[in-house]
């Protein structure tokens, strides 16, 4: 149990709203495989915007609902599936970006492809625990669009947007209600080729192995792959982090789950037993955003009213690799 309290939330997208019916002229996608529809309608895409830009917006957001001022930051924590370059992370740009001064906050990234923000936000309240920060940033911002298949495969490719979400974290005493009673992952790397970017790291030898690495430059997934491991694993898992939270399906006020795809939900729906209407959808106007869907799709549900302080909140999701996880939180 972690006594951290979200203090503030928020969440960006790009300007660029792309309706499904507007990418067959756009993308080359034929009309077939529009017909037969990734049940996302719209989804956001990156023009004059970067991923620096989105994590900054939600950012700002979050620090105004949280009425904090940048400088009040001591750490910050990106979660993202793809980082703006490798070398180096990507936190210490979106302090820049934020006007936080030189030497005055930690900043660093962490990396569970679409669970990143979960990842995070645990890393973010055990080092706020220790009691040698008083106010963390965790952001997931992602640019899905720079890498999609729209050749090898539309129908995925369909299913991403961009978008950021970020929150801010303080400390709270230990008598407080709101608390992080709760994380549990569980990585299958059994499917670690089942959703992935192979260029970009050391996999590939840009000189010597160009044409290698330029092959693996877009997205691939095997949703049969990934649909197995879920179905296989997802149930048990569930019975897992609500035991370690103390915790039943029933008294679960909200959910948050990773926005993967409309189908994707609907059947994590099924065989999680919860109540439709205590989970956030959003997916079909969105799209997926990789690791800032939890936090974009928290964000968007305090907007809309559904969580209020007491509530008992759960973020749970899918990730490459192939990992399940999530954390359990009294809001």
């Amino acid at each position: 149990m972690l006594s951290i309290r979200m203090m503030g939330s928020g969440r960006a997208l790009p300007a660029l709203k792309v309706d499904t019916d507007a990418i067959e002229g756009e993308f080359g996608v034929s009309r077939e495989v529009l017909q037969k529809g990734s049940k996302v309608d719209e989804r956001y895409f990156c023009t004059n915007e970067n991923q620096i830009d989105l994590a900054r917006d939600a950012c700002l957001k979050a620090l105004e609902a949280a009425q904090k001022d940048p400088q009040d930051v001591d750490l910050i924590i990106s979660g993202c599936g793809v980082p703006y370059q490798p070398i180096p992370s990507t936190a210490p740009l979106i302090m820049r970006v934020l006007g936080i001064d030189d030497g005055m906050a930690t900043a660093f990234d962490v990396n569970s492809t679409c669970l990143s923000f979960v990842t995070a936000l645990e890393s973010a309240a055990r080092i706020l625990s220790m009691d040698e920060h008083r106010c963390a940033l965790v952001v997931s911002s992602e640019v899905a669009s720079r890498a999609l298949p729209w050749k090898a495969d539309p129908a995925t490719a369909l299913l991403f947007g961009d978008g950021a979400g970020a929150v801010v974290l303080e400390p709270t005493p230990s008598n407080k209600k709101s608390v992080l009673l709760a994380t549990h992952m569980r990585c299958f790397p059994s499917a670690y080729s089942a959703s992935q970017i192979g260029a970009g790291g050391t996999r590939f030898d840009y000189r010597a192995e160009r044409d290698a690495f330029d092959g693996h430059t877009v997205f691939e997934m095997n949703g049969r792959e990934l649909f197995r491991i879920t179905v296989q694993h997802f149930s048990s898992f569930l019975d897992d982090l609500l035991s370690k939270a103390g915790w039943t399906r029933e008294c679960v006020d909200l959910v948050v789950p990773h926005q993967a795809s409309p189908t994707a939900l609907e059947y994590m729906i099924k065989l999680s037993a919860f109540d439709p209407e205590r989970v956030v959808n959003i997916v079909s106007k969105f799209g997926n955003q990789i690791a800032a869907s939890i936090p974009f799709s928290l964000d968007y549900a305090i907007e809309q009213g559904r969580l209020k302080r007491g509530d008992k909140l759960l973020l749970i999701g899918t990730s490459a690799g192939v990992s399940i996880g999530g954390a359990a939180i009294e809001f």
